[in-house]
């Protein structure tokens, strides 16, 4: 029987009023039937994790907590958990804003979203950091990435992978020489105009830094966040993505005037 039928068939019975109603109801329980097909789909689609747990004993730059936990209230006395929290903004796998090394840039609120979920293109360095925990991903590298896979795209996040996120729970991962200064890779300096001029939106590491551990300047958080980018360090599993073809959906904490902090990141492919 045709649905138009059956509508004329309601609104004689029922009137236009309460056809009207039965008609929306009908409605709703079709979405309702269609959402878990919908909701399948979804949930073919590969999903990566990027965020390492944060806890007390992730590495920091000076090998301080990272976090501090203390249960507040229990499910058994109080009839519900609730931790307070104690952290400084930069650990664990976090976001650096634009406000983080700059004078007037954008605190990590004030992120455009758009910018947030894009095109993910990871460029795998992996040999020359276990031969140098000092390498720099350089301007060549970034073109014989493009070479192989095509220009970045306008709108991406570029991720350096060094396989460092390997090394999280030992002391490899801060990597402190004998004089403390700490060994582990990052973004070159002469890196970021270049990836201005290519209308990148963010980048990632999965290491502490953006900078490589033995920098003192900063010289590419300057110039990157400086330009009203974003960033995002300690970031885990780039090992599991492509170079080309998945995209990130960048978990910014909206924390009023931050200058960053950890959030979620996840890789969709």
């Amino acid at each position: 029987m045709c649905n138009a039928c059956v509508m004329d068939i309601v609104a004689s019975r029922l009137g236009r009023r309460k056809a009207l109603a039965a008609a929306g109801a009908a409605i709703a329980a079709f979405r309702l039937s269609a959402a878990p097909a919908a909701a399948q789909a979804i949930r073919t689609a590969r999903v990566v994790e990027l965020t390492h747990s944060l806890g007390p004993n992730f590495p920091t730059f000076d090998g301080a907590p990272a976090i501090e936990i203390e249960r507040k209230l229990s499910f058994a006395r109080d009839g519900y958990n609730m931790n307070k929290l104690t952290y400084l903004e930069h650990v664990g796998t976090h976001f650096d804003a634009p406000i983080h090394f700059s004078t007037n840039g954008p605190s990590v609120d004030a992120i455009p979203v758009e910018s947030l979920v894009c095109p993910l293109v990871v460029l795998n360095v992996t040999e020359r950091a276990a031969a140098d925990p000092d390498y720099q991903l350089t301007p060549e590298d970034l073109a014989a990435h493009e070479r192989t896979h095509g220009r970045i795209p306008q709108g991406a996040c570029v991720a350096l992978r060094s396989g460092w996120d390997a090394h999280v729970a030992t002391s490899r991962f801060r990597n402190a020489d004998a004089a403390g200064v700490l060994r582990f890779p990052g973004f070159r300096p002469d890196l970021a105009p270049i990836l201005l001029e290519r209308g990148v939106a963010g980048v990632a590491v999965d290491t502490l830094s953006l900078d490589h551990g033995a920098s003192r300047d900063f010289a590419f958080h300057l110039a990157w966040l400086g330009a009203g980018r974003w960033g995002l360090e300690c970031a885990a599993n780039l090992g599991a993505l492509p170079p080309t073809g998945a995209t990130i959906v960048a978990g910014a904490p909206r924390i009023a005037g931050g200058t960053g902090g950890p959030g979620r990141a996840l890789a969709l492919l």
